[in-house]
């Protein structure tokens, strides 16, 4: 089976909408994904069809759960889930954050490639990080536990943003959450091809 079949089987199991010129985008990422992949070391999958599940439709699983606004993708590595979420939401602003130099060098290129215009890509430690205008959202794949993410990024949040966090089994880590921050809802998530346990974990500040 084709890889554009995976996916697009793969976004019908999910029952989300996504344009073929859309489609094609996601697959021009994960070509360039492999090609990069050989130099810089970007993800340990090699297998195409196991990127297509693992990487592309795993980030598209989370797409009905978020809201428009401007977006953090906090430790965005090779650009999971930021240039992901970029391509289906072309009206929303991303901004993709890691300390690695070789993985924003390939974000800053893979997003220039594809045309994504609402994207911009900052090589920083998030704890010095600042902007001028805060965020909607914070999202994260895996850049490090619940209580760490929501320290290290309180400062570029809206007082009404909320945090979003991809994670297989969460509760450990959730018990040790800041007493300022709770958790709005646990979300969870069945992502085609994936055996491994998905869910989103949504965490707000307290009034």
């Amino acid at each position: 089976m084709s890889l554009a079949k995976d996916l697009s089987d793969g976004i019908s199991q999910l029952e989300i909408s996504v344009a073929p010129k859309e489609q094609q985008k996601l697959l021009d990422y994960l070509a360039l994904l492999q090609k990069w992949n050989k130099t810089y070391n970007l993800t340990a999958i090699r297998e195409p069809a196991q990127m297509v599940s693992n990487h592309l439709l795993d980030c598209l699983a989370v797409v009905p759960h978020l809201w428009a606004g401007r977006w953090l993708d906090v430790g965005c590595g090779a650009g999971l889930p930021g240039i992901i979420l970029a391509i289906v939401r072309p009206d929303w602003k991303f901004t993709l954050l890691d300390s690695n130099s070789k993985k924003t060098s390939f974000v800053q290129q893979a997003s220039i490639e594809l045309g994504l215009d609402n994207v911009q890509v900052k090589c920083e430690r998030i704890e010095a990080w600042q902007d001028a205008e805060k965020f909607d959202g914070i999202i994260s794949r895996a850049f490090t536990e619940a209580s760490s993410f929501v320290t290290q990024t309180r400062h570029l949040l809206k007082k009404d943003g909320r945090w979003v966090a991809m994670k297989g089994a969460p509760e450990q880590e959730l018990s040790c959450l800041p007493e300022n921050v709770s958790v709005e809802q646990i979300i969870s998530l069945k992502v085609p091809k994936l055996e491994a346990a998905r869910c989103l974990v949504v965490l707000r500040e307290n009034k």
